[in-house]
């Protein structure tokens, strides 16, 4: 197959950041409570390509894994990502990153792009999420999804909160309860840069991104922000997911305390452990696959752990479809 040089399907989309033959364009949507507001679609279309991936980035994130992209197209997917509302490309003067209120707020972003892939002939749609886009994602699919989507991929998905049971239980509900009352509060999440560390050309990594997207440190979430997040890993508890799920994490998770060693072959960022069990509980057909050695973004591993991660979800596909 080919990359798609269709000219009907070039009105609106433009080069992309990422280089030829990626290309982007804005999706505009009516102001919301924090101003204007618009998504971005990126694609890596193949001519003649009936069935595509759509992925989802996380948080303090947006798409750049042309790696990714690639391994899909090789395959025979289009590939299509999306930067949400207030991440990434998608960000306009005097926008809060990151600023959301529900999860849900995300799903007009989603289903928009999936337009996008409808319109350039794709008729089976593999979602792909990872950390709080595995969340977006997985909360999506348990609603009202496009019939389109027919497969969920989940790259350690933001399921549970990397904290004690007893932050949880009462931390968690009291920041909820702040975001009325005290809504310019910001709460600072991890201070280091060491998860940044493993990623990072500039910081001793392998991969180079945009850091006014990406920073190396997280910055602060509101109260708004952790009560969406909370509500939505709340309301999965109780999901019912239909179409198959592949849920991809880590073999073991690391803490500040750890060196710099361990968080080079584990999840610095998620505690898999509260993460599987909660994934293994979104539907009746998920497939729970162990990465050895992989980051928080598998897709950003070292290289024969993310060639163990694309082969799982390549042998995965092959067996569903």
């Amino acid at each position: 197959m080919n990359i798609m040089n269709d000219e009907r399907n070039q009105q609106g989309w433009k080069p992309d950041v990422l280089g030829a033959p990626f290309e982007m364009r804005h999706i505009e949507f009516e102001s919301d409570y924090a101003g204007p507001a618009r998504c971005t679609a990126v694609r890596l279309p193949l001519d003649g390509a009936h069935c595509g991936v759509l992925y989802v980035h996380g948080f303090s994130d947006y798409f750049f894994h042309a790696e990714t992209a690639r391994e899909f197209v090789s395959k025979g997917y289009a590939f299509y990502a999306v930067d949400l509302r207030r991440y990434g490309r998608s960000l306009q003067p005097g926008d809060e990153m990151f600023r959301v209120r529900d999860l849900r707020e995300y799903f007009s972003d989603i289903n928009a792009t999936i337009g996008l892939m409808k319109a350039d002939g794709i008729r089976r749609i593999i979602l792909l999420g990872h950390s709080t886009g595995g969340l977006t994602a997985a909360l999506y699919m348990a609603g009202r999804p496009d019939s389109a989507v027919k497969a969920l991929i989940l790259n350690s998905p933001f399921l549970t909160w990397n904290m004690p049971a007893a932050a949880r239980r009462i931390g968690i509900p009291l920041i909820k309860r702040l975001h009325r009352i005290m809504p310019g509060l910001r709460i600072a999440a991890d201070k280091s840069d060491r998860y940044a560390r493993t990623l990072a050309r500039h910081l001793e990594g392998e991969w180079e991104y945009n850091t006014d997207w990406k920073p190396d440190v997280l910055p602060p979430v509101s109260p708004e922000w952790i009560r969406a997040i909370d509500n939505a890993q709340r309301s999965l508890s109780h999901a019912h997911i239909s179409v198959p799920v592949l849920l991809l994490h880590s073999d073991r998770s690391a803490s500040a305390k750890d060196g710099a060693d361990m968080n080079r072959r584990a999840d610095a960022v998620l505690d898999v452990s509260t993460m599987v069990p909660a994934g293994r509980m979104l539907g009746p057909r998920v497939t729970d696959v162990t990465i050895a050695g992989g980051l928080h973004d598998l897709a950003l591993s070292a290289a024969p752990v993310r060639r163990a991660y694309y082969d799982a979800i390549f042998n995965w596909l092959a067996d569903i479809f």
